[in-house]
């Protein structure tokens, strides 16, 4: 087990990635050879091969949403030391945005990766903004270099899921 697993594991933390609901993923302006899934997905975002690249220039924007709601504790973004991530904003339960309207939202968070980010070390978020988050938005803004490609290994989120009450539950045990 790596060092980012059993740091995230001793904090009460998960791979969030079981409650990812794939079929409402998106990615804009991704090279469709190189598409989400390599950065993702269980067993593609392990192989040093597989990435997910940007297209038309550096920027992608990567809509997650999660089939029951999550806090969101930390994030691991893995690339390349040239032409990995480098300003990245998050947004806890914003949807449909595009690459014309990000900036009109506040993000959650911003965070500046640096090239020993990148190796895969998690990056804590601040807990506070993604205590009851539905979907995720990440935009990479632009990469290390400043080159017109962004290339991504891995994105591996950590948090918890949010224990709902049965209010039924509750019902019952008040009429006896």
């Amino acid at each position: 087990m790596s060092a980012e697993s059993v740091t995230a594991i001793q904090r009460g933390q998960v791979d969030l990635l079981d409650f990812v609901n794939w079929s409402g993923v998106e990615c804009l302006n991704q090279n469709t050879g190189h598409s989400y899934d390599n950065a993702l997905k269980q067993g593609y975002r392990e192989d040093e091969g597989l990435y997910l690249e940007s297209d038309a220039d550096e920027q992608l924007l990567i809509y997650i949403p999660f089939t029951q709601v999550i806090k969101l504790h930390s994030v691991v973004i893995k690339g390349a030391e040239e032409d990995g991530p480098r300003s990245v904003k998050l947004f806890a339960n914003k949807e449909h945005m595009g690459f014309s309207n990000v900036s009109d939202y506040p993000p959650s968070d911003s965070i500046t990766l640096t090239p020993d980010d990148l190796k895969g070390k998690p990056v804590t978020l601040k807990y506070v903004k993604f205590q009851n988050v539905r979907s995720l938005t990440i935009f990479i803004e632009d990469n290390q270099s400043g080159s017109d490609l962004t290339k991504v290994q891995k994105i591996a989120l950590y948090g918890t899921t949010v224990e709902t009450t049965d209010m039924k539950g509750l019902k019952k045990v008040e009429d006896h």
